[in-house]
């Protein structure tokens, strides 16, 4: 069914966790995205061994030295110039300029490791056990100029026992991210979400 399937590129930075997950989710032959791309913006990025071990196209674009705009551009050039028509950010460590952001509005969306709007940022499961909250979790949104604010499509909710220490939260909200993301972009490439305002209306 690859031809009617949606050219996702997953963007990286390191070890490419909720990429594997994407891949082995887009392998369906009902599944309506296909991961056609895999860039980061750091070489020795581990998430492209994974992309080549699965035959999937690789690309790096070095942010190293180079200003925000300027990678931006070239990746903008990169991403249209392969027919990409969707964007997942997997643990992409960059912040993206605003122009880049509104081009892709809509089609481009990212998983953050807390329920968003609470516990924004860096060092989430460290700051989610010292606040002495009785849950988190994690949320995949549409990516917004400003950080991890965009119109949330979907979350999961993780339990923080009194005992819990970062590692462990950590390791059980990984666990739901990567079920949650390639859930998220299905309802996405399928084209049944509605963005209206901060809220996100999910078509049957």
């Amino acid at each position: 069914m690859t031809a009617g399937k949606r050219a996702v590129a997953v963007l990286i930075s390191g070890r490419g966790s909720n990429l594997r997950a994407l891949i082995a989710a887009a392998a369906a032959d009902d599944y309506p995205a296909r991961i056609a791309l895999v860039l980061s913006n750091k070489p020795e990025a581990e998430g492209l061994e994974i992309a080549r071990a699965a035959g999937i196209a690789t690309l790096v674009i070095e942010s190293r030295g180079k200003a925000r705009a300027e990678f931006d551009t070239e990746m903008d050039a990169a991403l249209k110039a392969r027919g990409i028509e969707l964007i997942c950010l997997a643990g992409f460590m960059r912040l993206l300029t605003t122009e880049f952001v509104q081009a892709w509005y809509g089609r481009m969306i990212n998983i953050h490791p807390s329920l968003l709007p609470a516990f924004k940022g860096t060092d989430v499961h460290a700051r989610v056990v010292a606040s002495g909250v009785r849950f988190t979790g994690c949320s995949v949104h549409f990516v917004s100029p400003e950080m991890d604010e965009g119109p949330i499509i979907a979350q999961a909710v993780v339990p923080v026992p009194p005992d819990a220490t970062a590692d462990n939260v950590a390791e059980a909200v990984l666990e739901q991210e990567h079920t949650l993301y390639p859930q998220a972009l299905r309802l996405l490439a399928e084209g049944r979400l509605v963005i209206e305002g901060q809220r996100v209306r999910i078509r049957p």
